[in-house]
Formats: structure tokens, C-alpha cells, sequence
């Protein structure tokens, strides 16, 4: 809390039930705006093996969550953000826009994110990153929203190496934040990834 007597924080509180109409309104029929992020991260033209990752969201209750947003952020195939913090940025795919939404199904729970599989990054240390895909989680009965990671099962040499993974995060709950890869002869390639919000299985959410 702020100790300015006439400059205090803002309290939090949660964001539904109007998330949907406020962050993403074209799923609600709403066109308002002549620029909108969808969950479709790649174009045709993009660099990498094309990927699918689709979920749920479970509560303390083992109840589906029908009702957030999740918001991702991610590097291109070749392990470049397209942000100024990243010297490589100049360089980054255009064929990807590196951010996107995706809003859960409010008769199935499910949400879907389409993009193509990030090249493996570096963190502030130049230590090794697995590829991986940022998520920040909000949802109504959250005050604060959540942040958390998707790695893919099928790059275990890179997960093994990872910097966060390896040292952020208990070895019992690393399987919380990776993506299974299905059984499947579609193209795009499908992963899934449930989120567990409380309890036993709840997945991993890092402290920002």
C-alpha cells in the first residue's frame, strides 16, 4: 500500500461477469473496435510447426470455469519476441503476432489458442528456456489475475534444461504446466492443457 497520503493504490477486484464484452467483444457480437486480438496467433506465412493447444479451467470444486479470458504472449520459431526488450526484435516474424486472447466456451469450458510451436529463448541470466507459451488467467472470483506457463511434452532434453522449470518450480508440480500432446492425424499438431485453479492438482502460477 501506497504511504502517499493523497496518492493510494487502487484497490483490485474481480473482472467478470463482463470479461468478455470488455477484452474480447467480438465473441459477444460486439464490433467495436477495428483492432481486436483472437486466438489465432499465426498467419499462413509464419515460421514453425503449427500447434493447437485447447484446455479447460477447473475451480477448488472440480466445477468447469465457463466464464475467463486468457490472454498469451510468445516467442516465433526461431526464439524471437517481438517486443523492444529483445535484442533479436527487429528480426521477429511478422507471420506472428506474438499475442492473443482466447475466451473459454460458455457451454463447454473449453478454450483453444492456434499459433505455431516457439523456438527455445534465453532468460535475463542466458540461461536455457524450454519452448514455452506465457498465460495470464482472469476469471470472475479472481482479484488478481494469474500468471502461469504451457510447456509441450514432447521436448523433455529442452524441459530438462529449462531455467524456470528446473529451479522456480517443485519437481512433484512441473507436470502441472505441461501440454500433452494427443493422438491425432490433424493438422495443426493438438496439445492439451487444463488448468486447476485450487486443490491437489492445482497448476503452477508464478508470483509477478
Amino acid at each position: 500500500m501506497s504511504k502517499d497520503p493523497l496518492h493510494h493504490e487502487t484497490s483490485s477486484q474481480t473482472v467478470g461477469p463482463f470479461v468478455h464484452i470488455g477484452l474480447y467483444p467480438a465473441v459477444s457480437g460486439i464490433v467495436a473496435r477495428s483492432r481486436t486480438y483472437g486466438n489465432q496467433l499465426a498467419t499462413t506465412h509464419a515460421y514453425g510447426q503449427r500447434i493447437r493447444v485447447e484446455g479447460q479451467i477447473i475451480d477448488g470444486n472440480g466445477e468447469t470455469v465457463r466464464d475467463a479470458l486468457l490472454e498469451f504472449w510468445q516467442a516465433d520459431g526461431h526464439g524471437r519476441y517481438a517486443h523492444p526488450a529483445d535484442p533479436q526484435a527487429e528480426s521477429a516474424d511478422v507471420g506472428l503476432s506474438g499475442f492473443g486472447r482466447s475466451v473459454t466456451n460458455p457451454d463447454t469450458g473449453t478454450w483453444t489458442l492456434e499459433s505455431i510451436k516457439p523456438g527455445a529463448v534465453r532468460d535475463l541470466n542466458q540461461r536455457p528456456m524450454a519452448p514455452h507459451i506465457n498465460l495470464a488467467l482472469f476469471a470472475r472470483g479472481l482479484n488478481i489475475h494469474l500468471h502461469s506457463r504451457i510447456y509441450f511434452d514432447d521436448e523433455v532434453e529442452a524441459n530438462a534444461l529449462d531455467s524456470v522449470l528446473q529451479h522456480c518450480v517443485p519437481a512433484p508440480r512441473r507436470q502441472t504446466l505441461i501440454a500433452r500432446r494427443q493422438e491425432t492425424t490433424q493438422d495443426p499438431c493438438v496439445y492439451r492443457f487444463d488448468m486447476v485453479l485450487q486443490g491437489k492438482n492445482e497448476t503452477v502460477f508464478f508470483d509477478l
